[in-house]
């Protein structure tokens, strides 16, 4: 695989304009989808200010500053219990029938706890009784390798787990509805979700583009993040922008961006993850470098074959050895899985793992995620981008519901293949507006890499 580096100028695929909401019905079929999966009198599902993005996904409302539990019953019930400051934030929920419960356990300390202080007897208002079962939905799982037995417990806080046993009986944990790799109900979106997070992704990858085209030195890292023009959209990850030569410690790439001035060949990393995308370039800010651009050329050769591989149908782990192969030609490896599911959080699950049977299935949302390792340090090498998996018929769905997303997202595999030289198969839709564009060095940004 020949790889060369061309000015190529970054392609204009649209004006990316705001999606309309998801449906009130979306968020109605898909509690009543859950509620059917865990096949128990409740489904009850955790949040708090990290760990939203289950009750976000089954009801619109993310808990801000508080925790909060969505319960599912199956007579209806569609209830959101929280603490004082997010009773009045439930109204952006368009869940249909959402009845809203104060329970002060969940608010901060040092809030009024004189209105409702016992969760035990909110659970019980809400219609949980002695006997029901209850799923309980955290925000991860215990695989069958980490625990002994078929009780795993939670991640959940305790105090929330006992109080739906006393109210309740048996509690069992079912995470794995929403966030098993293949078949949770969270790693599978429709049309409407796919242009609510295009949007996002799109508007993220332009965000980091902007921070490494105009980086100069003599810029502080704080000036250089700056220029993202942030305009206050929701993350799912802290921005990050860090910069660092031999001389020191190198290059972090989860560091938030600070005073220290960038110097002509310092690594440099920074990465914008939004509601729907993260994307994430890391390269050496300096005009050309020969052997760190044939270390980068190697590495983009593991992210062609990304591509290459990645369809409907293929095994986790049939694109897992494709890649680390490719790698390990140029003496690398991923420094986490090749790839991740991902959303309103920025990693959810992953069916891309060594010997995973796993298989990509159309409404996929996954982040190509290669991180290559190991680097000497002052270098720094990253190009991370989302896609969505999508079948004829979800394809189909999305031209017809939004058809200006699945243009933009045609002309972004079009580039890829007729400029980039990278064959990616129609079931790839790529999200962001720099689709696979890495570029080595910042201070020549217009020279990116391609196969020859």
């Amino acid at each position: 695989m020949k790889v060369e580096l061309r000015s190529i100028g970054l392609p204009d695929f649209g004006a990316v304009a705001a999606p309309p909401p998801l449906p009130a019905a979306t968020y109605e079929a898909r509690c009543r989808a859950a509620l059917d999966a865990a096949g128990t009198d409740w489904l009850v599902a955790y949040a708090d200010r990290e760990h939203f993005a289950n009750v976000m996904f089954l009801s619109g409302f993310e808990p801000r500053f508080e925790e909060a539990l969505l319960l599912l019953g199956r007579s209806g019930e569609r209830v959101i219990v929280t603490g004082n400051e997010c009773v009045p934030y439930t109204a952006i929920s368009p869940l249909p029938g959402l009845d809203v419960r104060l329970s002060q356990t969940m608010s901060l300390m040092g809030q009024d706890r004189t209105q409702a202080p016992r969760l035990t007897q909110v659970l019980a208002d809400a219609g949980i009784a002695r006997g029901h079962s209850i799923a309980l939905v955290g925000w991860k799982y215990l695989e069958p390798e980490e625990w002994d037995g078929d009780d795993a417990p939670s991640f959940v806080p305790a105090a929330y787990v006992e109080a739906l046993r006393r109210v309740g009986g048996a509690v069992v944990d079912r995470t794995d509805i929403l966030l098993h790799p293949e078949h949770g109900q969270r790693s599978l979106i429709d049309a409407d979700q796919i242009a609510i997070f295009e949007a996002a992704a799109a508007r993220g990858s332009e965000m980091v583009w902007s921070i490494l085209s105009q980086v100069r030195p003599g810029d502080s890292e704080w000036e250089a993040a700056a220029r993202m023009r942030y305009r206050g959209e929701p993350f799912n990850v802290h921005a990050m922008m860090t910069t660092g030569d031999a001389a020191g410690a190198g290059v972090n790439g989860l560091c938030s961006p600070g005073p220290r001035r960038i110097a002509k060949g310092d690594g440099a990393s920074t990465a914008v993850g939004l509601w729907g995308g993260l994307t994430a370039r890391a390269g050496l800010v300096t005009d050309t470098d020969d052997r760190f651009e044939e270390q980068a050329a190697g590495y983009f050769r593991g992210l062609a074959r990304w591509y290459q591989v990645a369809d409907l149908a293929v095994e986790g782990g049939t694109l897992h050895a494709a890649v680390t192969e490719t790698l390990a030609d140029a003496g690398l490896r991923s420094l986490l899985n090749p790839g991740h599911l991902t959303g309103h959080e920025e990693w959810s699950n992953s069916p891309v793992r060594p010997g995973s049977r796993h298989r990509i299935r159309s409404g996929m949302h996954m982040q190509v995620d290669v991180i290559p390792v190991p680097m000497p340090t002052g270098w720094a090498l990253n190009c991370e981008d989302s896609v969505v998996f999508a079948d004829d018929a979800l394809r189909a769905d999305l031209r017809a519901r939004h058809p200006a997303v699945a243009d933009r997202i045609d002309a972004r595999r079009r580039f890829m293949r007729d400029v980039l030289g990278v064959a990616v198969a129609d079931a790839v839709l790529p999200l962001s507006s720099t689709p696979l564009c890495l570029p080595p060095c910042w201070l020549a940004s217009d020279r990116i890499f391609a196969l020859a």
